[in-house]
């Protein structure tokens, strides 16, 4: 196998690696094991211990040990099982239990894509793969993971570079400002969303000065693996504290915008573990899989007109458009107060709900109404579960309510546009543009991603190939404890005992 489909699993260059662990025992940094980032029990009691002195959104190396999902409201201690949202059928209209997991407690950035970014990046330096002094580490992104690999660079006191769409959200760019070493160290692409392409040509420039490494999250195993080995447990002890309360349910679906596709993995595991369907989420705007489509919306943070190379295709089994129209709309509602306001007052919801929904940014909105349509198309009921993710919440979206106020409501929003959003988007929802893949539908969008990753980014055709095979993806699976084993080794020759 070629570099596109092996995973490097022992050091190959003693030099980087020794100048890492260098560089890694003067910033006082220990890096935690996947193992302790699927089940934070495992973290050393010193590091815990020293974990409740320390901010959450600093940039200090302990933070590191909270890159997991079981941090708690305050974002200091640790909860037994992730904090989640289990919408009610007066709000989602389905008899269906949807449980939605809320990354707005992961550490610096509030959103799960922090995992992703170390989970690409700590291989890597373990395995003598990245020179923390002499590289730069360069985050590709539509949304919030070139702020994760921003945030990681910065603690491991090296160079990171986000390469994002200038479409994006102000929230986004205000925050990247305050954390790169240098304003050039933001680099914008043209377009939005969809202009994924236009990233992959940047990363083509700067991967000419071997300085810069392109951690390519659409690409990198890294991704998957974090999300398989941390986001799918995380999910099935969600499932199995609901399932306490009702000794009936099943885990019938796992909901996901595409995306990079790394939270997609989370989908491998618990189809393996538990059954649950896999269904992949995109913008009706931007039909890639679901009808060889085209074109721009505003779903932030699901990347499209392309087929991610970690997105396991053939083990996917249901494929859900969402309108941006609705995202959009159900933002404006659900995080002002006039919105609130009518969800509590008019639809009797429980106000400590009702308060809970800003934990639901544009793509965990995409999520929930996925996760609807998936109910209504598979017939689910009360004795069946679909779990999903809150990718980030509604601070990063600010400056897109105001817009889509600004632009729908120039007179002000009432209770009873409120009332229109919710009966629109809400309770209108039905299972259009939604496709349960036969295997002929799954080679065919798997076949789509010829053209991006053969044709335009030069992956031999045998590798590209390979992935059709489920064995491989179990091979990549089985490499995790393998790169544990190396950051123990890392760690014990770095000989940091607290980090920070």
């Amino acid at each position: 196998m070629t570099e596109w489909t092996e995973l490097t699993t022992e050091i190959v260059d003693r030099g980087v690696y020794d100048r890492a662990v260098r560089h890694l025992r003067q910033a006082r940094v220990v890096l935690p094991t996947f193992a302790q980032l699927s089940d934070p029990r495992k973290i050393p009691a010193a590091v815990s211990a020293q974990l409740d002195q320390v901010d959450p959104d600093a940039a200090h190396a302990a933070n590191l040990f909270r890159v997991h999902w079981h941090n708690d409201a305050a974002r200091r201690g640790t909860a037994p099982v992730p904090i989640y949202l289990d919408l009610p059928e007066a709000l989602t209209g389905v008899k269906a239990r949807i449980l939605v997991a809320l990354a707005r407690h992961f550490p610096m950035i509030s959103a799960h894509k922090v995992l992703a970014a170390y989970g690409c990046l700590a291989p890597r330096i373990v395995t003598g793969q990245f020179d923390p002094e002499r590289q730069k580490a360069v985050w590709p992104s539509t949304g919030n993971y070139c702020r994760g690999g921003v945030a990681i660079s910065r603690i491991l006191d090296c160079r990171g570079v986000a390469i994002l769409p200038e479409g994006m959200s102000r929230e986004r760019f205000d925050w990247l400002q305050r954390w790169v070493r240098s304003p050039d160290d933001i680099v914008r692409t043209p377009g939005t969303e969809s202009n994924v392409k236009e990233i992959y040509d940047a990363c083509h420039a700067m991967a000419r000065d071997p300085a810069n490494v392109i951690l390519n999250q659409f690409s990198e195993f890294g991704n998957y693996l974090a999300h398989y080995v941390c986001t799918g447990p995380a999910l099935r002890a969600v499932f199995e504290e609901a399932q306490t309360r009702d000794r009936g349910l099943r885990l019938s679906a796992f909901v996901a915008a595409s995306g990079s596709a790394g939270t997609l993995g989370a989908g491998d595991y618990l189809k393996t573990e538990l059954g649950a369907k896999i269904v992949a989420v995109e913008a009706v705007e931007c039909p890639t899989m679901l009808y060889n489509g085209y074109g721009e919306h505003n779903i932030q943070g699901i990347g499209d007109k392309h087929i991610p190379f970690i997105h396991n295709v053939m083990n996917t089994d249901v494929v859900v458009g969402i309108s941006d129209r609705s995202t959009d709309a159900l933002n404006l509602l659900l995080n002002s107060d006039i919105g609130k306001r009518y969800l509590a007052q008019r639809q009797h919801l429980d106000p400590a709900l009702v308060q809970r929904l800003d934990g639901l940014g544009l793509s965990s909105i995409a999520n929930v109404l996925a996760a609807i349509k998936t109910a209504k198309r598979l017939g689910l009921g009360s004795e069946d579960a679909i779990v999903t993710v809150a990718t980030d919440g509604a601070a990063m979206y600010g400056s897109e309510r105001e817009k889509y106020a600004a632009g729908h409501y120039p007179g002000g929003f009432a209770e009873v546009d409120a009332g229109e959003i919710f009966g629109a988007h809400l309770q209108a929802v039905t299972d259009d543009h939604v496709i349960e893949l036969s295997h002929i539908d799954r080679e065919r969008i798997f076949n789509l991603g010829y053209y991006t990753w053969v044709e335009q980014q030069g992956v031999p055709l045998a590798d590209f190939d390979r992935r059709r095979d489920q064995r491989l993806w179990r091979g990549f699976q089985a490499a995790v404890p393998r790169w544990d084993a190396l950051i123990e080794q890392f760690n014990a020759e770095a000989g940091v005992n607290r980090p920070g």
